[in-house]
């Protein structure tokens, strides 16, 4: 599932998104580094779990975002596909 119309969200929240996603990025590849290099495994975990935290957030102020925009579009025929409740749920919950 790609974002197609990244301009529908607002611009701060779009750069935060982005900022935690190439901050994850860059905890992978120290992930990567670790095990090819045979760190200790709780290391490895931990900077696993920021990457995965850190996908996470991502995901929920990307959903967060579209929840708003639907509250405050509701009803407004701006030519974009607005996101229905049950849309919204299932992109929430496929995070858990």
């Amino acid at each position: 599932m790609g974002i197609t119309e990244p301009a529908t969200h607002s611009s701060d929240d779009l750069r935060k998104t982005l900022n935690r996603l190439k901050r994850a990025q860059g905890q992978l590849g120290a992930v990567i580094t670790a095990v090819e290099s045979g760190a200790d495994c709780r290391a490895v975990v931990t900077q696993l779990a920021a990457v995965s935290s850190a996908i996470d957030r991502a995901g929920f102020t990307i959903i967060s975002s579209a929840m708003k925009e639907c509250l405050i579009d509701n009803g407004a025929d701006g030519g974009t596909k607005q996101l229905s409740v049950n849309e919204l749920e299932k992109l929430f919950l496929s995070l858990a």
